[in-house]
């Protein structure tokens, strides 16, 4: 009888006497749920770092663009330290515990990290504008003071958006089963602010570049002229930049889509969302953290090269930062 209490509650809960207790004795499932989950967090940690580190450590690789990049995966990085330990949590423990500080410190790592995420790929568009539409002014534009002025404020904008949903009591979900359902409404304003408007003014941004980079190699294959071999080269290595960066955006996109598509739609529907189909699309946007790495070591070759130096050991064997990785 108390397994079947157990199976329709929670696989690692059991009830007594109107009461939830974690279970002395946990199920497959739960354990499973517990090991999964687990794995997840370390491998967007662990891979994470990799970019954080060939980033840092090697010399070729401090470049602007690279810094953004950096920012990127440093986000990428806090969101498999904290917000998947909270997540996993929530999804294991059904929020039974620590009702409502939980939800709150829950709400504020996720609402402040994924904004930061966002800003950043925003940065980084900016970035790839300059680059591929103003080549000339490119350096000149956009320095290292520029590119950690803006570092700076989306960090500062992320924080400030995290904190101010908590203090002005926009997340007011009260862990009894329903953590986030409760929050839904009040955070459909923070969802406009910190995904829709960004997301929208990147894709004007690389629809621009698209077009942009379309009249460059109509204009390269025009010529026939040698002098123009240099800037194909050029050209070509800021398109293959520029798509690498579009996909990261584009996966960026088809993992939180759904989330804040069901966010915004909640209010509108008159049946109420369940919290398994919430918490699902909400492990597919943390999801995004964990694939980003692997998109780089796909599409960067320069990655791939610094991580194998870093597992094989050889930057302990000697000073490599100055070596050459494309």
């Amino acid at each position: 009888m108390v397994n079947v209490s157990r199976a329709a509650i929670h696989p690692c809960y059991e009830s007594y006497d109107s009461s939830y207790k974690f279970t002395s004795n946990p199920s497959f499932i739960c354990v499973a749920l517990y090991v999964f989950l687990g794995s997840l967090s370390l491998i967007t940690v662990c891979g994470n770092l990799l970019v954080i580190t060939s980033i840092m450590y090697f010399k070729q690789l401090h470049t602007p663009n690279n810094y953004l990049i950096l920012s990127l995966a440093v986000a990428d990085l806090l969101v498999g330290v904290l917000v998947f330990p909270f997540s996993m949590a929530f999804t294991v423990t059904s929020c039974w515990y620590d009702e409502d500080l939980f939800c709150k410190v829950r709400g504020s790592f996720d609402v402040t990290l994924s904004t930061a995420s966002i800003l950043n790929l925003c940065c980084i568009s900016i970035d790839r504008y300059h680059a591929v539409c103003k080549p000339l002014t490119y350096k000149s534009t956009m320095t290292d003071r520029i590119i950690a002025m803006m570092i700076m404020g989306c960090w500062g904008t992320a924080a400030l958006i995290g904190i101010g949903i908590i203090i002005a009591g926009f997340n007011q979900g009260k862990c009894e089963g329903d953590c986030v359902i409760d929050a839904l409404i009040s955070t459909t304003l923070a969802c406009i602010f910190s995904f829709y408007i960004p997301v929208i003014i990147m894709l004007g941004i690389y629809l621009k570049i698209f077009l942009v980079a379309q009249s460059q190699l109509n204009s390269i294959h025009s010529t026939g002229c040698r002098s123009k071999k240099s800037t194909a080269a050029v050209s070509k290595t800021e398109r293959k930049a520029t798509k690498t960066l579009a996909v990261v955006m584009g996966v960026f996109i088809l993992c939180w889509s759904p989330y804040f598509l069901c966010i915004i739609f909640q209010p509108l529907t008159y049946d109420v969302t369940p919290i398994s189909v919430i918490e699902t699309l909400n492990w597919l946007t943390l999801s995004n953290s964990m694939l980003n790495p692997f998109i780089y070591a796909f599409f960067y070759s320069w990655f791939r090269s610094a991580v194998r130096m870093m597992i094989s050991g050889k930057i302990f064997q000697g000073d490599f930062a100055n070596a050459k990785l494309f």
